[in-house]
């Protein structure tokens, strides 16, 4: 069965390359996703000419129809892509399940993002305002280093998109600050942690309203971001952000490629219009990042 789903997962991929979709096995759904990708590439001028997809296996289990079985695996794509003078690589790992018959199989699926936590929220916290320097490079080399694994110091949650992102911000020099109330600051220490740290939309109102440690800026528009800023994202557009991305790199248009946990990507270009989650409501808020508080 693995051989099938290898084989379904590389329609897919020819389907982004050489444009020829096949003639069964992809979805209704995973064909809306592909070719909004389709449309976002011509509409950037960028062509995929190379790529690959890993299959791993990480759960059987019988389905509610004792008839079928129910295979949970990580589809992880390599795409190369061609950006008018230069090359980059895109990568992306999506949680799937496949639903087999016998050998035959049935149904496969992209499963949905967890849920985030309920809405949480914090307090600013207006202790005295201390100085550091915001190092960017050692915030991207770390979103480089762990954007597809865990860093096992840190604990890891089912949905850890902005754990991963806080971690990326601390490894650039930003102070922790607010221990233990979970509702104030921003920090984690060995099993506990603020909301901001963890949970995308606390950390996307405590960047816009922090009085000291890291602070962001929102600006209008993406081409304003430089690697090491953050891109957070409200994909029902009901004003509860659900995602947070950290900029590694900017396209020949000066738009930025992101890198981000829970669905694991390297070098996604910004929007997220190739993503599941993306709805036509989607809101985004771009946080440029204080580089200095020696100025305060």
């Amino acid at each position: 069965m693995k051989e099938q789903l290898q084989k379904l997962t590389n329609h897919r991929l020819q389907y982004l390359i050489n444009r020829k979709k096949a003639d069964r096995g992809i979805s209704p759904g995973d064909l809306e996703v592909l070719e909004r990708k389709l449309e976002l590439m011509d509409q950037r001028k960028v062509y995929a000419i190379k790529g690959k997809v890993l299959v791993n296996v990480t759960e059987l289990e019988a389905d509610e129809d004792e008839r079928l079985q129910a295979i949970y695996y990580d589809g992880h794509t390599k795409l190369f892509f061609k950006d008018k003078d230069d090359f980059y690589l895109e990568e992306i790992v999506e949680k799937r399940k496949a639903l087999v018959a016998g050998d035959e199989l049935v149904e496969d699926m992209a499963l949905p993002t967890p849920e985030e936590e309920e809405f949480l929220s914090f307090e600013t916290d207006n202790e005295e305002r201390f100085h550091f320097e915001y190092d960017r490079m050692a915030a991207v080399q770390y979103a480089e280093r762990y954007w597809n694994t865990s860093n096992p110091r840190y604990k890891s949650f089912t949905d850890n998109c902005t754990n991963f992102i806080s971690q990326c911000l601390f490894a650039g020099n930003s102070p922790m600050h607010g221990f233990p109330g979970r509702g104030k600051g921003w920090w984690m220490k060995s099993s506990n942690w603020s909301y901001s740290w963890t949970v995308a939309h606390s950390l996307t109102t405590y960047l816009a309203n922090s009085k000291k440690g890291i602070r962001g800026h929102q600006v209008s528009s993406p081409d304003k971001l430089s690697a090491g800023d953050i891109i957070c994202y409200d994909f029902q557009g009901d004003g509860r952000f659900d995602h947070t991305t950290i900029v590694v790199a900017k396209d020949s248009d000066d738009m930025p490629l992101v890198n981000a946990n829970t669905y694991n990507s390297r070098m996604r270009y910004w929007s997220y219009e190739d993503s599941t989650a993306y709805t036509e409501n989607i809101k985004y808020k771009f946080y440029r990042l204080k580089d200095s508080t020696h100025a305060d």
